[in-house]
């Protein structure tokens, strides 16, 4: 039994042994130092962002696209069936305060009434008028015939008398051609003056019909199977009961076609130029995490904008994911990791290990007490990759170790001793030393921190 307890109690000091070499090899004033190997390997570029859900295609359910040519430019929504509702095609979406309307329908009923007496009082003034012409062209008729008779009567008397009953004669038959040509005349004005009473009238009777047709627009279907989503207005929020729409711009909801959907995401201004068209997407949906999905990038956005209740400026991206799934739904919000770049072997570090000197020098700390310059490539959320300084094995300190303060960098003959930047063209601020300068030029640690803060300030 004793000897059964020696061995446990051998056991357990050689295990603590074990595990404090592993986890703490240095010891500093601030507590244990970690080292960590440099590891070579697959390396990936990623931009983690947060979306939305929207459908490729939707059909939009318009309210009165007419109601604007009656002047009725504002639409109140009165009653509408809740947002996310399956409906068939011809079922009720919502309904439209019809009041100001009823006062147009009043009015038109007015205007066409009026048109209509003014018609008939036309025609009557018109029917009289030609009426008394003809009357006036019989009696001429008479008098002609009359004065004809009295022309033959008159054969044997003087030829003045004669004389004087051919132009009695000749003047009634002028009277008689003048009244024919002037009924003519007014029978014209009179097809004209109906013509432009008719034409009102049926204007008067059009628009009152149309105003009647209006009203039956005010109750919306649905044009189409689907599921109802409600528009957003330029404050960011949904019409509801009560919100009114535009005769310009009278779309009240959607029905998207949920077989094909995209992502609609953000991404800081740092970050864009990692995304391009084309490119890979790991999709994730915060209400269903289990749930994985696939898309790529189908466009970027060349404008920026700055979105509400953040400073940061971001770029809109488009992401088509590639999988259809009933529990998708308009306006979820996914989880996006764009896959900017891949390298099937690299070597590289931890962001944390890397630091600089005056803006221009990235170094590491060896566990061989070296604080080597290195060269650093691409690098992501947590790594960079070191193309030149480190090999594969190397061990390097995650954190300053003690005797690293006054420690001179040990510098590449390759670079001789020049600044190492990720990218060129920017220029170095002053700063202080392991602590990149906001204006400084951006390494992959800086360009990591920043794009994780611009992240938080796209997703927000």
């Amino acid at each position: 039994m004793k000897k059964n307890l020696l061995f446990v109690a051998v056991g357990s000091v050689v295990a603590i042994l074990v595990l404090y070499f592993i986890f703490s090899p240095t010891a500093s004033g601030d507590g244990a130092d970690i080292i960590v190997p440099v590891e070579k390997g697959k390396f990936t570029v990623e931009i983690a962002t947060t979306g939305e859900l929207k459908a490729l295609r939707s059909v939009m359910i318009m309210g009165p696209t007419r109601a604007r040519e009656f002047r009725v430019n504002q639409l109140t929504i009165e009653r509408m069936v809740d947002e996310g509702t399956v409906v068939k095609k011809g079922d009720f979406i919502a309904s439209l305060d019809k009041s100001e309307l009823f006062g147009k329908l009043s009015d038109g009923q007015n205007n066409l009434d009026s048109e209509v007496a003014q018609y008939e009082q036309a025609k009557l003034d018109t029917a009289l008028t030609l009426r008394q012409e003809r009357d006036n062209i019989l009696n001429l008729e008479y008098n002609v015939e009359q004065k004809k008779l009295v022309l033959e009567q008159s054969q044997y008397e003087p030829p003045a008398t004669i004389k004087q009953n051919e132009y009695d004669l000749e003047k009634a038959e002028r009277d008689l051609d003048q009244a024919r040509q002037n009924y003519k005349i007014k029978f014209n004005q009179a097809l004209a003056k109906m013509a432009e009473r008719t034409a009102r009238l049926r204007k008067e009777e059009r628009e009152f019909q149309a105003m009647n047709d209006l009203l039956e627009e005010f109750n919306i279907t649905a044009p189409q199977d689907g599921m109802v989503i409600y528009r957003t207005n330029w404050d960011g929020n949904k019409i509801a009961e009560g919100s009114q729409i535009s005769a310009w711009n009278p779309v009240v909801a959607t029905l998207p076609d949920l077989t094909e959907m995209q992502s609609i995401t953000y991404v800081n201004e740092v970050e864009i130029r990692k995304v391009k068209v084309g490119q890979e997407v790991k999709i994730g949906l915060d209400a269903f995490p289990e749930k994985e999905f696939t898309g790529k990038v189908t466009r970027v956005a060349n404008v920026g904008q700055q979105r509400p209740n953040s400073d940061a400026k971001v770029f809109e991206v488009e992401i088509l994911v590639n999988e259809s799934d009933p529990v998708m739904r308009p306006a979820m919000t996914t989880s996006n990791t764009i896959i900017a770049q891949e390298l099937d072997e690299a070597i590289y570090v931890p962001l944390e290990a890397v630091h600089v000197q005056n803006d221009s020098i990235n170094y590491v700390y060896l566990n061989n007490g070296v604080k080597q310059e290195i060269k650093l490539g691409l690098s992501n959320y947590d790594e960079a990759i070191v193309e030149l300084g480190l090999e594969e094995g190397d061990k390097v300190y995650l954190s300053i170790p003690d005797w690293g303060g006054n420690q001179e960098v040990k510098l590449l003959e390759e670079l001789n001793g020049k600044r190492n930047l990720k990218e060129e063209g920017e220029k170095p601020t002053q700063s202080t030393p392991n602590t990149p300068g906001k204006g400084g030029p951006r390494g992959p640690r800086q360009g990591a921190e920043e794009a994780k803060s611009g992240k938080k300030a796209s997703n927000s």
